[in-house]
């Protein structure tokens, strides 16, 4: 299959509600590791200068007949009659998109290496062993094909709950609708099918939760989870009459959070190099190694993103992500390069009040900014009513906003081939457990905001406990009445620096200015200044 880009053609090589709870809540069982806290000495996270990280783009599909196309069925309906994923609490139609679930089904390929996993992430491996297998994916995409912008999202969906679950959906969403990009959620791991590593979600998993709609599914296991994930992105490239409702893309990105940011962490020091499937990559919230490449072959601690794909990888990070031994992905810190950057956001948890609940309902309106402001000024300390109750309010800061921002770039540098600008890191302390903080008890350095640059609370990644993974979701507390009073003695000034910060953060590419539209109305209607507390 042939297609005409408005950018050269890659050269490729051919292949030797409560479900999203459940999911974030186990995201990093299994993932705690230990180790040296300096990391490698070499890699000090320093971005490079701009002219050292200009490249031309390389962007389109892999060659034709290197990679197997798998059987598509769909859109499937029976059952219960819906998808099992936790779905939009809002309308999709209502913004212009529709949903639709198929069936993928093939032969999949597991890999082996001869060599062991180095540190480095330059793995060179193949293929081992080959299963039949046939999982689902969910489509939501532009009902108007001319609202479509060229750009498939594949998010690689999370099943640390035991359950499939779409964590980087609800962090982006508002992003691919306002671009006009189709998301594809993936099946790629069998938990998700048949339940299993946590019990809590077993229920929820596919064939538990619909066994009639989801009775043909069938996973050989996640040794072959990485070339289900690459077959699911050769079927948005050359069967898109079938899968996407004839929309062609110009460019296919992945993206995964948690868990499956590890799984992407291997897949792309991996797999990628023989499957050249997609354009970019986000990796969102990932730990200090990868995810095995089978079952008998670990990725080392810590474990480095190769960085000559010659597509862009951005690893996103809360300040859960980076800390202590859970996740500690500052042992794996490295430099930026043409080809590779890493956010650091402070004020962030790996889970927090956004995507715990006000990303269900957030249709773009406005509606999910006001109720995100508003939270720092009267945080919740449980989640789903009441399911999981935490010893403090729970963070509500700006990790959605930097999420957003991140897809956004990856997918203007894989157009255009251009790195973005190097962003701060987060300053730790001399433990490696904490971050060195203000007067407000903020996080210093790193990806800057407006809820830290002109706060009215106390927003950290760390510091949390209470029931079952509380210790994810980070804390908020608000400024006392006096402290405000001291900051911003009336509402005018802390407009004013608000939407400084604002301005600042833009600038540098971290917040898109459709939000920040939203962020300075907020702001302006707020009761903040004079000593006022309120939202």
């Amino acid at each position: 299959m042939d297609r005409q880009h408005s950018t050269p053609t890659r050269a490729r090589r051919p292949l030797l509600g409560l479900l999203g709870l459940l999911a974030v809540g186990a995201l990093v069982l299994g993932a705690c590791s230990s180790g040296d806290e300096d990391g490698d000495a070499d890699q000090s996270g320093t971005p490079s200068t701009e002219d050292e990280r200009m490249s031309a783009p390389r962007l389109g599909p892999p060659d034709a007949g290197s990679l197997p196309l798998p059987a598509i069925e769909g859109p499937v309906t029976g059952g219960e009659g819906a998808p099992v994923l936790g779905p939009p609490g809002f309308d999709l139609a209502g913004v212009g998109y529709t949903e639709e679930e198929f069936f993928l089904s093939g032969d999949a390929t597991s890999y082996t290496s001869a060599e062991p996993l180095g540190e480095d992430g330059e793995w060179d491996v193949e293929p081992d062993s080959s299963a039949p297998y046939t999982t689902r994916v969910l489509v939501r995409r532009p009902t108007d094909p001319a609202a479509f912008d060229g750009t498939v999202v594949l998010e690689w969906l999370n099943v640390s709950g035991g359950l499939d679950a779409s964590p980087d959906w609800s962090y982006t969403h508002n992003e691919i609708i306002r671009r006009g990009s189709v998301w594809v959620g993936v099946s790629a791991q069998q938990a998700g099918i048949v339940g299993g590593g946590n019990p809590l979600g077993a229920a929820l998993a596919l064939k538990n939760a619909d066994p009639v709609r989801y009775e043909a599914l069938d996973h050989p296991g996640d040794d072959h989870s990485y070339d289900i994930f690459s077959q699911a992105g050769t079927a948005a490239w050359f069967a898109p009459d079938e899968l996407l409702g004839g929309l062609e893309p110009d460019m296919v990105i992945a993206m995964g959070e948690s868990q499956s940011a590890f799984r992407l962490t291997t897949y792309l020091n991996a797999v990628a190099p023989l499957t050249d499937v997609f354009d970019g990559y986000l990796v969102h919230s990932r730990a200090s190694s990868g995810a095995p490449l089978s079952e008998e072959l670990e990725a080392p601690d810590p474990t480095y993103s190769r960085t000559d794909l010659e597509v862009p990888v951005l690893v996103l990070s809360a300040e859960t992500d980076l800390a202590g031994d859970r996740l500690g992905y500052a042992r794996a810190r490295q430099d930026d390069t043409d080809w590779f950057a890493g956010w650091e956001v402070a004020g962030t948890a790996h889970a927090d009040s956004y995507n715990l609940g006000i990303a269900d309902t957030d249709d773009g309106s406005g509606k999910g900014d006001d109720e995100l402001f508003a939270s720092m000024s009267d945080p919740p300390s449980s989640v789903y009513f009441d399911v999981i109750s935490c010893d403090l309010p729970i963070n509500t800061g700006p990790h959605t906003y930097v999420a957003r921002a991140a897809l956004a770039t990856v997918a203007d540098w894989a157009h255009t081939g251009e790195a973005p600008a190097g962003q701060p890191r987060l300053e730790l302390d001399d433990t490696g457990d904490a971050f060195v903080v203000d007067e407000d008890g903020n996080a210093v350095g790193g990806i800057r905001t407006p809820q830290l640059d002109a706060p009215i609370a106390t927003l950290s990644g760390l510091g949390q406990a209470g029931d079952s993974f509380c210790a994810l979701f980070g804390t908020t507390a608000p400024l006392s009445t006096d402290r405000l009073g001291e900051l911003y003695p009336d509402h005018d000034t802390f407009v004013d620096r608000w939407n400084e910060s604002l301005d600042a953060a833009v600038d540098a590419g971290v917040v898109l200015d459709a939000d920040a539209q939203q962020l300075r109305r907020v702001a302006e209607q707020s009761s903040i200044g004079g000593g006022a507390a309120g939202g």
